[in-house]
């Protein structure tokens, strides 16, 4: 069927109502508004308020009208996947050179997400049964990104995720928890998944602590050669989410 789309009038007015205000410094009046999307003044008023309800706008108490805080969520989020799209030849690589799935993370708002996971038929991912920001503490992904947080949000944290006992060698005192400092890489070694190992380094994504981790077997784990290969990797990761980020 070679017909045009079907196109939401009311859509297109709201998005222009937005670009109309961001034209006028981010500031305008109901008024400038409607002058400047040649609106009836009644319909300017029924979206200005429709997007201001939802976030995208914000009334000031002299009845002009800003960006809201919607735009800031949107363009965080953007950036991020503009970054971790740039990233992926890089993941690519360390998956590569490491043979194992490899998973970037990043710090986002109180909690540990996995923003990327890249795999193949021959490094194929290992099923996180346990959601992440449950298990920070076993991952070699989580106790990275703890290790760079500073004391007050880590004990935050780490408050407010009990460190439960997913394998016989999972640590569940805090106090025995071994946080790598930034420069160095994290281990597990079984403590996720019994017969799963996995390390992780530092990667820089912005404002956000992150990580990247990579699965590789056992015998690896302690290898000169897989840390050095993984600090490599890291920094490939994080230069391609600065280029990506536009920094």
């Amino acid at each position: 069927m070679g017909g045009r789309p079907t196109l939401i009038q009311s859509v297109q007015r709201a998005l222009r109502i937005i670009e109309a205000v961001a034209e006028h410094d981010g500031r305008a009046r109901a008024k400038e508004v409607a002058r400047a999307t040649g609106l009836p003044l009644t319909t300017t008023y029924h979206l200005l308020r429709t997007c201001a309800s939802e976030g995208w706008l914000q009334r000031l108490d002299d009845g002009s009208y800003v960006l809201g805080h919607r735009i800031d969520v949107v363009r965080a989020q953007g950036t991020a996947a503009r970054g971790v799209a740039h990233a992926r030849p890089a993941l690519e690589w360390l998956r590569d050179a490491l043979g194992g799935a490899v998973y970037l993370a990043r710090y986002v708002d109180g909690e540990i997400v996995v923003a990327e996971i890249v795999d193949s038929v021959r490094a194929p991912r290992i099923d996180l049964w346990v959601g992440l920001h449950d298990a920070a503490h076993a991952t070699a992904l989580g106790k990275c990104i703890l290790g760079q947080l500073p004391a007050i949000e880590r004990n935050d944290y780490l408050t407010r995720h009990p460190l439960h006992d997913l394998t016989p060698r999972t640590v569940v005192d805090r106090r025995l928890l071994r946080l790598p400092p930034t420069g160095e890489i994290a281990v597990d070694d079984g403590e996720y998944a019994l017969g799963v190992c996995c390390v992780a380094a530092t990667v820089t994504t912005g404002r956000d602590a992150g990580a990247v981790g990579v699965v590789t077997p056992h015998r690896e784990v302690g290898l000169p050669s897989t840390r050095q290969t993984l600090l490599s990797g890291a920094d490939r990761v994080s230069r391609a989410l600065a280029l990506g980020r536009g920094v």
